[in-house]
């Protein structure tokens, strides 16, 4: 068995989303340090994050909103300065080892948009949920990585902070899958049993994953 490409997850894995949640808190009017920790409460409780505008403003349609925020001159955001500090160093060496690369995401049509004026020699594709109309954890997700992919499933390393929307479909997808150590969902679910039992590697930064990946490969595990 050998990885012989990498897909990266967006949000908290290669994205910090400090700045996103807090512009939704300012949205909401709520104060940023209680929209995190009700967001921290839903995330330990394994609902669903959408979950938390909830809380605040029942009937609250996200799609809605940022439509809302848009329109109001406040649209949803990141760029250069809110990428980890990992990921540029990380993906120049996974691609000097000959990886082939990608990114693919729940994200929106507009974050797709900024993904690829970021990244646009560094990786060899760029997918979203919007792109591919379906959204993690649903298979259908999965199934459209593997078909952009030029590999079996088996030679695919899918990178992300979730169990339950990475780790756990990716698997079920036949694919390897390593588990990032940030961001709300991995600090909660890290010591589980099944965040411990399901990846193929689990890392607290992603300058971990070349080395991890040629010893994998060298061994031909």
């Amino acid at each position: 068995m050998t990885i012989r490409a990498v897909v990266f997850d967006v949000g908290e894995c290669l994205v910090d989303e400090t700045r996103e949640y807090g512009t939704w808190a300012d949205w909401l009017g709520v104060p940023r340090h209680t929209f995190a920790a009700m967001f921290g409460a839903v995330v330990a409780q394994g609902r669903d994050y959408r979950e938390v505008f909830q809380e605040f403003r029942p009937g609250f349609d996200l799609t809605e909103q940022r439509e809302a925020r848009a329109a109001a001159g406040k649209p949803e955001h990141f760029d250069e300065s809110d990428l980890y500090p990992d990921v540029r160093p990380a993906l120049a060496r996974l691609r000097a080892d000959g990886l082939w690369l990608g990114i693919a995401g729940n994200q929106t049509v507009r974050a797709g948009g900024i993904l690829r004026s970021l990244f646009t020699s560094d990786v060899d594709l760029i997918g979203t949920s919007d792109d591919w109309g379906a959204s993690k954890p649903d298979q259908l997700f999965f199934d459209r990585v593997a078909e952009v992919t030029p590999f079996n499933p088996a030679e695919i390393l899918y990178v992300g902070d979730r169990v339950d929307n990475d780790l756990r479909p990716g698997a079920a997808a036949g694919m390897l899958t390593a588990l990032i150590r940030r961001g709300p969902w991995a600090t909660i679910q890290w010591d589980t049993e099944e965040a411990k039992r399901l990846p193929t590697f689990r890392v607290d930064s992603l300058s971990e994953l070349p080395a991890r990946i040629a010893d994998f490969n060298a061994q031909g595990r």
